[in-house]
């Protein structure tokens, strides 16, 4: 089986790979942290008090979580020219990235937030404290450390999705697999490189997660 592997055309198509990388890397984490400050907007919107945004939040979070990610992909890169609203590629896939995870992140931290025990807002009532400044300063950097690993989940399903961007003629490990297989039809070696590529950067998010975890303010006395 080896034997009829091609470790030298890899190895011709790395620098490829390299610049595929290093792309996919780049567009995931803008979209990663876009995503996890719409989720941040959208959860306080949905639990704010005023009604009206409330609702807009919720629209928003059940519109994205109940539709395909290629769907919205599509409208984005077909449908707002359309419209008359321009993006190149790249922008088209990171919005696409962001406001679909960052729904599902909006869920995520709201599961967080309500987990948490009512007597440490009503301490922050007590103390003063507006609505904005006790979930800055109380609610949400413990609703973060608590979900922390739901968050990771999510950020490995962006980093997988990112994988869409080629349908789209965005650059990224996917891409650089289709490339190599329609220039040398070698899918074995194109596809299986790409998802050791993967491999990495899921292993990359897993120690950036334990990372944080070990360096949070709020987390159980051992």
């Amino acid at each position: 089986m080896l034997e009829a592997f091609n470790f030298r055309v890899i190895l011709e198509y790395m620098p490829l790979y390299g610049q595929c990388f290093l792309a996919t890397l780049w567009m995931s984490g803008l979209a990663l942290l876009g995503a996890i400050l719409v989720g941040i907007v959208a959860c306080g919107m949905r639990l704010g008090q005023v009604r009206s945004l409330s609702v807009l939040a919720g629209i928003f979070i059940e519109s994205i979580r109940s539709t395909p990610l290629l769907v919205q992909l599509y409208f984005f890169y077909f449908g707002l020219p359309t419209l008359g609203i321009m993006f190149p590629e790249w922008v088209t896939g990171v919005i696409a990235l962001t406001l679909n995870s960052g729904a599902y992140y909006a869920e995520i931290i709201r599961s967080g937030i309500q987990s948490i025990d009512s007597g440490q807002t009503e301490a922050g009532i007590a103390s003063g404290m507006n609505y904005f400044q006790r979930m800055r300063y109380i609610i949400l950097p413990q609703a973060l450390g608590m979900t922390i690993r739901p968050m990771l989940g999510q950020a490995i399903v962006l980093v997988k999705d990112s994988s869409l961007l080629s349908l789209i003629s965005i650059l990224e490990l996917t891409r650089a697999g289709q490339l190599l297989t329609s220039d040398r039809f070698m899918p074995a070696e194109g596809f299986l490189t790409t998802a050791v590529f993967y491999l990495i950067l899921y292993y990359m998010l897993k120690w950036f997660s334990s990372w944080s975890e070990k360096r949070l303010i709020f987390r159980e006395a051992h």
